[in-house]
């Protein structure tokens, strides 16, 4: 039977090409689009390449203390980045995980190089982040423990702050003034986008001009924590919400009553856009559930436009449906090959849709809307495009079928609706 189907789809869609390539290009757009999506949303959320291990990465990226009276009730509200003290003191001597790496959040310098200036950002890190992350070196080393127990005045760019620094010549070996300090650039990496990797320049943690940082309980600083499997994530979830409860007041640091998560990058977004900072559930479920109905909701126009295309389609085979149910086909055999009809048109447009969507995001890539984006179609971009198109053509289709097959046959047989 569905071999049959299959060659009366066929037929179908060559007697009225016109027709055929109009509903395949309401599909292709609306597919790019959705796919696109799914791709840019894949790649921040689920990273491959720089971070690859994002299956059993959390990071820290924020705390709250809050200070209440006699009453219980709020008297002070302090929200804010960690600071070092509070990553070396409570997260580092955390025994179930493998590293923990503090990092500051990327800031805006100025590199001079004679009367030149460049504006860059900057990210200094701990030497077990080269350990986490999994950057491409195209040339030279990475810092290490003793760069950064010793204040080596060392620096990591990446290759595109190479060339631009340095057109034409190899910047390994190269000095350069950031904000008044030299550093001597001993690597460079591969362009990366990643909330956690993202930066132009690289230095150690101790090349900062004073070392009032490594007493500070708020600041600056988020820290990563791998895990050593992704079965372990919740019991570091665990240890941390517990250490968090621990921490005692400290002047005006850090108020009685302090929380922080560790989270997954999907969390961390997701708390931010929706102000759950004070709650264990970050909301995580709740975002992509509002961005799937997000999506079903952009597919429902061109699907109603694709089931009037479709009324049109199938009416002009009203006498052939006529014929069948005469000669004892079912409402429902009728609907189904309607149905797997328009299916098959909508994967085929899927498909199509995936070179189209590969397209835009070379595209993306090659115009730097988003500085040093990289995003492929992989295969589970494939499967949720698959999937979209499936369900694009259910949604598309069932109505249409559903008229069709319950068309009298006396009446289908004279071509009235």
């Amino acid at each position: 039977m569905l071999r049959n189907y299959l060659l009366t789809a066929y037929k179908v869609f060559m007697r009225r090409k016109l027709f055929t390539a109009i509903n395949l290009a309401c599909i292709v757009l609306t597919l790019v689009v959705l796919m696109v999506i799914s791709a840019l949303l894949d790649t921040a959320f689920w990273p491959t390449g720089v971070e690859g291990r994002s299956d059993r990465l959390l990071q820290v990226y924020g705390m709250r203390s809050e200070s209440v009276n006699d009453k219980g009730l709020p008297t002070g509200l302090r929200t804010g980045l960690l600071g070092y003290k509070t990553i070396s003191r409570y997260l580092m001597p955390l025994t179930s995980v493998e590293r923990v790496s503090a990092i500051t959040t990327t800031s805006e310098v100025s590199v001079y190089q004679g009367d030149r200036v460049s504006r860059l950002d900057m990210r200094r890190v701990d030497a077990n982040y080269w350990k986490i992350m999994q950057f491409k070196l195209l040339a030279g080393r990475l810092p290490d423990e003793d760069d950064d127990r010793l204040g080596r005045m060392v620096a990591v760019v990446n290759a595109t702050t190479a060339r631009q620094l340095f057109p034409g010549a190899a910047a390994v070996g190269q000095r350069i003034s950031v904000n008044g300090q030299a550093f001597e650039i001993i690597g460079v990496v591969a362009d990366v986008i990643h909330i956690n990797a993202y930066a132009d320049i690289w230095a150690p943690l101790s090349t900062f001009p004073s070392s009032n940082y490594r007493d500070e309980y708020t600041g600056m600083f988020a820290a990563l924590l791998l895990a050593r499997s992704p079965a372990d994530l919740p019991r570091v979830r665990a240890d941390v919400e517990r250490v968090a409860k621990t921490i005692q007041p400290v002047g005006d640091q850090i108020f009685g009553k302090t929380t922080f998560w560790a989270d997954t990058k999907l969390d961390v977004v997701a708390r931010a856009l929706q102000g759950r900072e004070s709650h264990v559930d970050s909301g995580g479920n709740r975002l992509l559930a509002m961005i799937a109905g997000g999506m079903l909701v952009f597919m429902l126009l061109p699907a109603l436009n694709l089931v009037n295309l479709n009324m049109g389609r199938i009416m002009e085979r009203s006498a052939e449906i006529g014929v069948r149910k005469a000669f004892g086909a079912t409402s429902l055999q009728l609907a189904g090959q309607l149905v797997v009809e328009n299916v098959l048109l909508c994967l085929a447009g899927g498909l199509l849709g995936l070179a189209c969507a590969q397209g835009v995001l070379w595209w993306l890539e090659a115009s730097q809307l988003i500085p040093y984006l990289e995003v492929h179609i992989n295969p589970t971009v494939f499967g949720c495009g698959m999937l979209l198109a499936f369900v694009f053509g259910l949604l598309s289709g069932a109505i249409p079928a559903w008229k069709m097959s319950r068309l009298d046959p006396v009446h289908a047989l004279k071509g009235a609706a």
